[in-house]
């Protein structure tokens, strides 16, 4: 191959795919501009996930606070869709990988996307008072119209297994012990908390943060934009996913389904008929 040959070679393949984060070649990683060498052993997972969607190193607490979310929405055991459907894809006889990805494949909208959902709801609040709005303005105005252009929960708030969450009231804490020492603003944490008391006086009863609240919070006074924290969400939650696909393949069950044998679904079509006489199927 001739030294023409060779450069067209090499442009082509560098023009097919183009990327910042990593850069290899033989004998060379580097992440971000890092030698891989020089971050192992000195940055922490939440520090690497850090680096490698925002492009630079985080502070040691900044990285603490990250690990705090991604650490508490691990598993919310196999009531959760995305849990079950890991625990049943493993009685089939699936690898880890494939039980993984099942249940991976099912946060969506409504099992994992409530995080960004809540996220881009204060952002949206956060955005009205860098316009001057007050804190109770903007949530109100939010509000209303939320309740006049959508019909479900706004996100965030309740939950349907638990009264209180017993992960959103700590994770608000730790929040404000950042935000105490400087190292987030607790802007976020204003926000959700006045929106979880506007929506009690309006309601009437309180209806308390949840996880994807709670992390939003975090994820929002850490500077993520809403569409990375369902991908931070699946991070946490693949650790409980890993956890009970891998319990589960050690167990002798198999082909389990989502209820007891001895429990059959509720039959909802056509009572029982006659098949219409004749060879032809006809009368």
């Amino acid at each position: 191959m001739s030294g023409a040959e060779k450069k067209i070679g090499r442009e082509c393949g560098e023009e097919w795919w183009q990327t910042g984060i990593i850069e290899m070649r033989p004998g060379v990683i580097r992440l971000r501009g890092y030698e891989i060498q020089d971050l192992i052993g000195r940055v922490s997972f939440p520090a690497m996930i850090w680096l490698m969607l925002r492009g630079e190193l985080p502070g040691e607490e900044q990285a603490a606070l990250l690990g705090i979310a991604l650490g508490a929405a691990v598993d919310h055991g196999p009531q959760a869709p995305s849990i079950a459907i890991a625990r049943m894809a493993a009685t089939c006889g699936v690898g880890i990988n494939s039980a993984m990805a099942s249940a991976i494949n099912v946060l969506g909208d409504v099992h994992g996307g409530a995080g960004e959902q809540a996220l881009a709801f204060y952002g949206d609040i956060a955005a009205a008072l860098d316009g001057g709005t007050t804190l109770a303005d903007a949530v109100s105005v939010r509000l209303d119209r939320f309740f006049a252009e959508e019909e479900s929960y706004v996100p965030g708030l309740g939950h349907r297994f638990h009264p209180v969450d017993p992960r959103a009231p700590r994770l608000i804490e730790l929040t404000r012990d950042f935000a105490a020492r400087g190292v987030v603003s607790g802007r976020f944490a204003d926000i959700a908390e006045a929106v979880e008391a506007e929506v009690a006086r309006r309601k009437g009863r309180k209806i308390p943060l949840n996880i994807d609240g709670a992390t939003a919070v975090i994820y929002g006074e850490l500077g993520f934009p809403p569409p990375l924290t369902r991908g931070l969400f699946v991070l946490s939650r693949s650790v409980g996913i890993l956890a009970h696909a891998w319990e589960q393949s050690q167990a002798t069950d198999r082909n389990k389904g989502p209820l007891p044998r001895e429990w059959l679904w509720a039959y909802t079509g056509t009572p029982v008929r006659s098949f219409p006489e004749g060879d032809d199927g006809s009368k």
